[in-house]
């Protein structure tokens, strides 16, 4: 698989690189008054006052000798962003070292405001460079991780279908020294993953489910045991249930839960967290043909939960439940699950905000505790059990769907049936997507929660 470079906006060289002073507007009075009066008068001149998302040139004898860059809240990385295409292309270093927690921030902002995706397209001129000596490790997986996200769900499905999805987690189990094992087509029904298969039967591209295991050698038996389990539809036509064309325009991404999930097994090993770690991706194209699954039938799940099929279109969580019973019989200590599931999720909050559901308080208290610090933001919805009323079959034990009614809180009610009891897990339902560029956030894919999930299992971790 090609991906973008993870790091083509960093350089390690900083002996010809131009200064660059990274100010808010706050500390920006105290630089300017400090400056020559020529530099005060060329800054007036241009009216420049260091507001968020700004940057200006400073003259030098040979050109441009350094910049400004204006940001706002300093320790959030979308505050640097804009640097890497306003700046002339070069290296670029900071004038004045900044304090440990924001040159975090800095660093990530940069590489995310460098990203582009060029599997298919020159996006023309390079990003400007920040050039560190030593760039943090951990940033740059960290880094890394959001670029593997945007990459997989920018990929379009006829490079990224199910088997290259399987290819990608191979390859991650791979360089990670995990275990990793494929389940495919009819064998899912041999091993008892009759949902899955349902879904996935019409496609002329087998369905599958992707397990990936880490961590459970040696000494580590003490170690929590983590699993995540990510939505892999690669393609969503809605099945008979059909999607409109402008619903379908962008369904390529409708496997970005399986994207979180992959990307943070991937920095969860590279970092090495005290954890058992298991990856569930059941891997799928919900498309259209002579054995497509239909309204009104009933679906088998692993569990033995019957479900009556309300809607093909509620896909995500009919191939998600045999992933999640599969997931509680390796009794693990704390299941997270990411997945592209309702368009519910994004009238309530928008596509910045993904909802976080939890059966836990002390779970999602950590999750959204990280997600502020780590400036990744998510929002808590409620598990209110009146509604699988909604879900009500008169021939099955549930349905997949069947009011329009808290449409979210209704799909992640269907999950946690599949999920036991007293397991803590937590579920997001996450966009994946931008529908518009900003600085750093790119149309296209993106990571959503990503970084403060895995800043809350790092947490946990230190907690014991």
């Amino acid at each position: 698989m090609t991906v973008s470079p993870p790091h083509a906006g960093f350089s390690t060289d900083a002996t010809s690189a131009r200064a660059l002073h990274v100010l808010d507007k706050a500390g920006y009075g105290a630089w300017l008054e400090a400056q020559p009066d020529a530099t005060r008068a060329w800054l007036s001149t241009q009216q420049f006052d260091a507001a968020p998302g700004s940057q200006v040139l400073l003259p030098g004898e040979g050109g441009v000798a350094a910049a400004i860059l204006g940001i706002g809240d300093p320790l959030d990385p979308y505050s640097y962003a804009h640097a890497p295409g306003a700046l002339p292309e070069g290296d670029w270093t900071p004038a004045r070292a900044p304090a440990a927690e924001h040159a975090a921030a800095l660093q990530l902002g940069w590489g995310l405001g460098a990203y582009r995706f060029t599997r298919y397209k020159d996006r023309g001129r390079a990003p400007a460079r920040l050039a560190l000596e030593a760039p943090d490790a951990e940033t740059l997986d960290v880094l890394a991780a959001c670029i593997r996200v945007r990459d997989l769900v920018n990929t379009p499905t006829q490079d990224m279908g199910p088997e290259q999805l399987e290819e990608v987690a191979r390859e991650v189990a791979t360089a990670h020294g995990a275990t990793f094992e494929s389940i495919v087509g009819d064998a899912l029904l041999a091993e008892n993953f009759p949902a899955i298969h349902a879904v996935g039967r019409a496609s002329h591209r087998a369905p599958r489910l992707l397990k990936l295991q880490w961590g459970f050698d040696g000494d580590t038996g003490a170690h929590p045991h983590l699993v995540l389990v990510g939505k892999g539809v690669c393609f969503d036509t809605g099945g008979l249930d059909i999607k409109p064309a402008d619903g379908m325009r962008h369904m390529k991404k409708d496997m970005g839960g399986a994207a979180h999930a992959i990307a943070l097994a991937e920095l969860v090993m590279a970092r090495a967290l005290p954890l058992r770690l298991t990856l569930l991706v059941p891997a799928v194209e919900n498309a259209i043909g002579p054995d497509a699954y239909r309204p009104g039938e009933v679906v088998a799940t692993r569990k033995g939960v019957s479900v009556e099929i309300d809607n093909t279109d509620a896909e995500g969580r009919v191939v998600l439940c045999d992933a999640l019973a599969h997931a509680g019989e390796l009794a693990p200590d704390l299941i997270l699950d990411f997945a592209t599931l309702t368009g519910a999720a994004r009238i309530a909050l928008g596509p910045d905000l993904p909802a976080l559901f939890a059966n836990d308080d002390a779970l999602a208290g950590d999750w959204l505790a990280a997600g502020e610090r780590e400036r990744d933001p998510l929002w808590r919805m409620p598990l209110w059990r009146p509604y699988l009323r909604y879900l009500t079959s008169d021939i099955a034990d549930i349905a997949n769907a069947g009011s329009r009614m808290a449409g979210a809180v209704t799909a992640a009610l269907y999950l946690e049936r599949f999920v036991p009891e007293g397991t803590p897990w937590a579920h997001l339902d996450v966009y994946a997507w931008n529908d518009s560029a900003r600085a750093g956030r790119p149309k296209g894919g993106e990571a959503l929660g990503l970084r403060a999930a895995y800043a809350m299992l790092k947490a946990r971790c230190a907690q014991g």
